[in-house]
């Protein structure tokens, strides 16, 4: 609602002069060379091959400004007006440095195929929309330039990153998705599942009260789960140990944390005991076998193994709760 608002305040592409025309593909083209530079300097470092994609992608939008550069100083002079994408209406945003940081590579690539692709549209209708011939047969050129052999992003992807670079880059990259991602939020689904079972069925057998219970199961998963992000985001900030951002580790074990809590904590919204009490126990068997689902599909533990390990400590601290809540 907010960018409908603010859109009002934007000038209507069809309202700019071929001046403000080319001022407009110039800084575009400033903006994306950074943004591919931005790609490089954030995948160099675990996707070398990539980042040299992007870095000649970058190099080819230099070339592209300097050339639009030229056409205007010969046309309208040295003082260029200083209009960007973000001040005209439906033009293509594009995402601030600080957002690709953390990005996926396949994402990266991606968006810089989306990029080009908008490219290709906005020198179209320029083109479209000018009357001197030099000026327009530059913009067909770079339209033409932004949409030759389908994507330059896919053109110098098989140049600099073969088949089986890719492949390593993708395990790579699975690799970063499952330390950042996986591992923090299968320990805070372990510990938000089983840590809970014990006060939420004692509480159960020892009230005989579902909403007493209800209360119990749901301050013991949000209290788990605020410490558990907590922690994960405070003991490793991932630089040496590559986890990847703190943020997200902390936020994926946090609410993981909380849902394994929840999960069997809900049932006690049901006013009826025995109601609440099986269908709480039925949803824990699935957890518990969810929990031996990840651990065999990402970190390849045998599944039995992992199965015999988190059911049979489910169980136990199941049998714990239950023995506790009877005393």
């Amino acid at each position: 609602m907010l960018s409908r608002l603010f859109s009002r305040f934007k000038r209507p592409f069809l309202s700019l002069s071929e001046q403000e025309i080319l001022a407009l593909a110039i800084s575009s083209e400033e903006d994306d060379g950074r943004i591919y530079l931005a790609y490089a300097d954030a995948l160099r470092e675990k996707y070398p091959h990539s980042a040299r994609v992007f870095e000649e992608m970058a190099e080819e939008e230099s070339h592209h400004r300097q050339a639009l550069i030229d056409l205007h100083v010969a046309r309208f002079g040295n003082r260029i007006p200083l209009i960007r994408r973000e001040h005209v209406r439906d033009f293509p945003e594009r995402k601030p440095d600080w957002l690709v940081a953390e990005m996926p590579i396949e994402k990266a690539r991606d968006e810089a195929e989306a990029m080009e692709e908008a490219a290709h549209r906005f020198y179209v209708e320029a083109a479209a929309r000018t009357q001197d011939a030099a000026t327009r047969r530059l913009l067909g050129d770079l339209a033409i330039a932004e949409k030759s052999h389908e994507s330059l992003a896919r053109r110098l992807g098989e140049k600099h990153t073969p088949e089986n670079v890719r492949a390593e880059e993708g395990e790579t990259s699975r690799r970063q998705f499952i330390l950042t991602y996986v591992q923090p939020g299968l320990a805070g689904l372990m510990d938000g599942s089983v840590s809970t079972l014990a006060p939420i069925f004692a509480a159960a057998f020892a009230t005989q009260d579902t909403w007493q219970t209800f209360l119990v199961g749901l301050s013991a998963s949000v209290g788990a789960g605020i410490s558990m992000g907590f922690t994960e985001a405070a003991h490793d900030d991932g630089k040496l140990s590559g986890r990847g951002s703190p943020t997200k580790r902390g936020l994926a074990s946090g609410i993981m944390t909380a849902l394994g809590g929840l999960g069997h904590a809900l049932p006690y919204l049901i006013p009826h005991f025995w109601t609440a009490t099986v269908t709480a126990a039925a949803i824990v068997f699935f957890e518990l076998w969810a929990i031996a689902f990840i651990q065999n599909r990402f970190m390849e533990t045998p599944f039995l193994r992992a199965a015999f390990q988190v059911v049979l400590g489910g169980s136990l601290v199941l049998a714990a709760g239950v023995l506790i809540g009877n005393a």
